[in-house]
């Protein structure tokens, strides 16, 4: 008699899957250490866009290592990688590209379309709000539709494609603050504070000595792509589901899950896409805490990082000094998980 065939187990699959990624995670996590001190928040907030499919936008005053930690995240995975340093004259074909007159061998001269840096993988686009609304137009394009338009040619950009934006919130003279339409095509929007004192010591070590840290590529494009595959496949069940959906529905005025924060103190909430932001995230720390399926602890502590940039301030809600997290604080505190 011939042996039956057993069934591969969906549980086992699952588990295997979620173990690949946390393993890359870590290797990732390790070599962006070398280079990061402190700031692990950050740092898993950096890693969970781009393993989870989207943009982010980092803010925090100069010299707290926002550059350093797209930078090493570059150097650790091994993608093309390109920064733009925006200024306020630069023009949309600086960063897309534009048709060059080139001389060919036969000493003639033809038109050839030479790529801007862009057309990469992985964009630091540092000071993202010292562009003009033109020039970030062209960014928007890229960012929502991964793809740029250039005179009548257009470029599909090559996955992964993931932007990573810091912004100066305090040195606001000639700079153009970003439109609520690109705001909310960032997955999250991470706050980079000071580190603590114990990190200086570690800090001035590294940075004042003859040492640098050589990081090495530990992930590759298709891998990072197999692993989004992993992300989108966790379950979300229905609990969790309807606690995200209500948490961006608090965040929107005169809702029946606003409070009354909100209602008093807020233009504009959440779009939908505060809502996939939140599921997205949670599936990666749903990973990360070796479970594989959501749950509402996951969805809430994704809430700051997810709403904080999807939340516009009305003008009384400015004159009472409301900031958008306390706005996510409060909706956080009456939106419970129901059962």
């Amino acid at each position: 008699m011939s042996e039956s065939v057993k069934a591969p187990d969906a549980g086992e699959a699952a588990r295997v899957q979620a173990e690949k990624f946390r393993q890359t995670y870590e290797r990732v996590r390790a070599q962006v250490g070398r280079a990061m001190v402190g700031q692990g928040d950050v740092v898993e907030g950096v890693l969970t866009a781009l393993f989870a499919g989207g943009h982010v936008l980092l803010e925090g005053v100069p010299g707290l290592g926002k550059t350093l930690l797209v930078r090493a995240l570059g150097s650790a995975v091994d993608l093309r990688f390109s920064r733009i340093q925006f200024t306020p004259d630069m023009m949309p074909a600086d960063i897309q590209g534009t048709q060059v007159l080139v001389e060919t061998e036969g000493g003639g001269h033809e038109l050839r379309f030479q790529e801007g840096p862009l057309v990469a993988n992985l964009v630091l686009a540092d000071e993202i709000n010292r562009a003009t609304p033109k020039t970030q137009s062209a960014l928007l394009e890229a960012m929502q539709e991964r793809q740029i338009s250039v005179g009548r040619r257009t470029i599909k950009l090559d996955e992964p494609f993931c932007v990573m934006a810091t912004q100066n919130p305090v040195e606001q003279e000639g700079t153009y603050p970003l439109p609520e339409a690109q705001l909310d095509r960032f997955l999250m929007k991470l706050v980079v504070d000071y580190p603590e004192e114990a990190e200086y010591r570690t800090i001035l070590e590294r940075t004042t000595g003859t040492a640098e840290a050589a990081l090495e590529a530990v992930c590759h494009g298709p891998e990072i792509l197999e692993l989004r595959d992993i992300v989108r496949s966790v379950p979300v069940p229905e609990a969790a589901m309807n606690h995200a959906v209500r948490l961006v529905l608090g965040t929107q005025p005169n809702r029946q899950w606003s409070p009354a924060l909100v209602s008093d103190n807020v233009a504009l909430g959440s779009s939908p896409r505060g809502a996939q932001a939140l599921l997205l995230c949670g599936k990666v720390k749903a990973l990360l805490g070796h479970r594989f399926a959501v749950s509402c602890d996951d969805i809430r502590a994704a809430a700051p990082a997810c709403l904080r940039h999807r939340v516009m301030i009305n003008f009384h809600g400015m004159a009472e000094g409301v900031t958008p997290d306390q706005v996510v604080a409060a909706v956080l505190d009456k939106v419970q998980p129901q059962g």
